[in-house]
């Protein structure tokens, strides 16, 4: 499902609350589990949220995921193995974005809320982010709220579409 709108209606609030990283009054619940019955490290292991611009914490790239073995998804987004050691300071904008997607892949949540996972991406690493998520998506059914301002990428990736607007949110449904 993706989910746009106009900037500054509240579309990063929206997956942050899902997260449980920002306070809010709703209810949050997953496959029967209400968020507030976890921990938010809890919840976040399930409900798998990545940021437009992604936060980094430690100097090295291998500092930042869960196990060594997630090493092996590098590939996946076209990068060599040396970067695993690399700093992650000496990475482009494109590249810290492209490795977070791994980052939060390598915790397998259950669910994904993507805030414009491409907008720093160049349109061949956006075309094999697009692919990673759908054939992640097939693999293990895992759904999917993907916010992008851009309508080409909607038809690509969604089959439903949400947009919210100072009104509350409408749902459009995609041609397949």
């Amino acid at each position: 499902m993706a989910l746009s709108g106009p900037s500054g209606v509240g579309k990063s609030l929206l997956l942050r609350s899902i997260a449980d990283l920002e306070p809010h009054q709703g209810v949050v619940s997953w496959n029967g589990v209400n968020s507030r019955s976890l921990t938010g490290p809890q919840w976040r292991q399930r409900i798998g949220y990545l940021a437009a611009e992604s936060e980094w914490w430690s100097a090295r790239v291998d500092e930042h995921f869960p196990t060594p073995d997630a090493r092996e998804l590098l590939p996946l987004l076209d990068f060599y193995t040396d970067v695993w050691s690399a700093r992650v300071a000496d990475l482009s904008t494109g590249e810290r974005q492209r490795l977070a997607l791994l980052r939060l892949l390598a915790i397998q949540p259950q669910v994904l809320l993507l805030d414009e996972p491409t907008v720093s991406l160049d349109p061949d690493n956006s075309q094999r982010v697009e692919q990673l998520l759908e054939a992640h998506r097939h693999q293990y059914g895992t759904p999917v709220l993907w916010v992008s301002h851009d309508p080409k990428q909607i038809e690509r990736v969604a089959d439903r579409h949400l947009i919210l607007g100072k009104g509350g949110l409408k749902l459009q449904e995609l041609a397949a």
